[in-house]
């Protein structure tokens, strides 16, 4: 779910391994389940995502769509839900700009996994600050930052039932829920101690606040999950793999702890997009959404000292399964990961540390 030209690795040429995760019924199944494919099929890996692998699929007339299933390897069940991600997108279609999902294969039959096919957005992702320089002026980075809120604004505005969550609407556990659960993954994937991560996690279990409401939180919003338009408005929020009903200052945090600024000694993304002058500051980005919301900004510390921590846990995932050959690093290795996960919970212990308690 790119634009045209960002893949990671081009099609396999006739003769040659097919991508990692997809065999060869995957084609076959596509041409039943997409009738609009004309057969022919070629597949790149698209760049970005480090959890569920993610395709962009060409067909003979150069019809496109998205084709989403699990990482390679052991992982946790519940972390990688295609499936799930397909309901919330069905949902989301009509209230939010998202992709729209063209066809699933529950069995897992085709490629020993779940598949999810979606509508191709043919629009701009900025992963980087060289992608930015190329394609924005300093005119349209100030744009940018306001979208991303108000797309936010409107996804915490929705009522769970609208992504068949209703059931969990009245629970007031969510902060306990996550602790308990990247935790729990922590520890079942972990191949080495990190003790900034254990630390981080004990102050954030003593100190974690009341929940003052539900609502849908995406749980990774940030620049380089939302497509955007020419207009730099945001065509299309994606990655939903992670959404659940809980307290939606989650989902401000984690945009706060990924929008690096000049200057900042600690960065949640290994090369941010954010970085070159133009763009809004996180202080800017916090006060639009919390007149939008009527939000006491107050509370956002817990939140962002919590997604210190999130994202290490998801990194150190990350390091994890580079480092058993479960999947490809890209261009960095394991140690890189390593070191990166590592920093991110020395800064969500710090964080966390400081936090009083409510």
């Amino acid at each position: 779910m790119t634009a045209a030209g960002q893949a990671q690795t081009g099609p396999a040429p006739s003769g040659t391994t097919r991508p990692a995760g997809l065999p060869a019924g995957v084609d076959a199944w596509l041409g039943r389940a997409v009738p609009e494919l004309q057969g022919n099929l070629r597949h790149e890996l698209i760049a970005g995502g480090r959890s569920n692998l993610t395709y962009r699929t060409t067909d003979a007339a150069g019809h496109v769509v998205v084709l989403r299933r699990p990482p390679l390897g052991d992982h946790p069940a519940t972390a990688h839900d295609v499936l799930r991600e397909a309901r919330i997108l069905r949902g989301l279609h009509g209230h939010l700009p998202v992709p729209r999902v063209l066809a699933v294969e529950e069995t897992g039959e085709v490629a020993d996994a779940p598949l999810v096919v979606l509508e191709h957005l043919d629009g701009t992702v900025l992963r980087s600050p060289a992608d930015v320089e190329r394609h924005t002026t300093e005119a349209d980075r100030a744009r940018i930052g306001p979208t991303l809120v108000d797309a936010l604004v409107a996804l915490h505005g929705l009522e769970p039932e609208v992504i068949g969550l209703g059931g969990l609407a009245h629970r007031r556990d969510y902060v306990t829920r996550q602790l308990g659960r990247w935790h729990e993954n922590w520890h079942r994937t972990r191949i080495r101690d990190l003790p900034d991560l254990q630390t981080a996690h004990e102050h954030l279990v003593a100190k974690a606040p009341e929940q003052s409401r539900s609502g849908i939180v995406h749980g990774d919003f940030r620049l380089d999950n939302c497509m955007l338009d020419r207009r730099w408005r945001v065509q299309g929020v994606l990655d939903w793999e992670l959404t659940t009903v809980g307290d939606p200052l989650a989902d401000v945090g984690q945009l706060l702890v990924y929008w690096a600024q000049a200057g900042d000694a600690a960065r949640a993304l290994h090369d941010p997009a954010t970085v070159p002058p133009g763009f809004s500051t996180r202080d800017e980005l916090l006060a639009r959404y919390c007149l939008a919301t009527g939000t006491d900004a107050a509370r956002i510390d817990y939140f962002v000292a919590y997604n210190w921590w999130k994202t290490a846990c998801i990194v150190e995932g990350v390091h994890t399964r580079v480092a058993q050959g479960a999947m490809s690093g890209g261009d960095r290795t394991a140690e890189s990961f390593a070191e990166q996960a590592a920093a991110l919970a020395g800064r969500a212990a710090t964080l966390a540390a400081a936090l009083r308690r409510r």
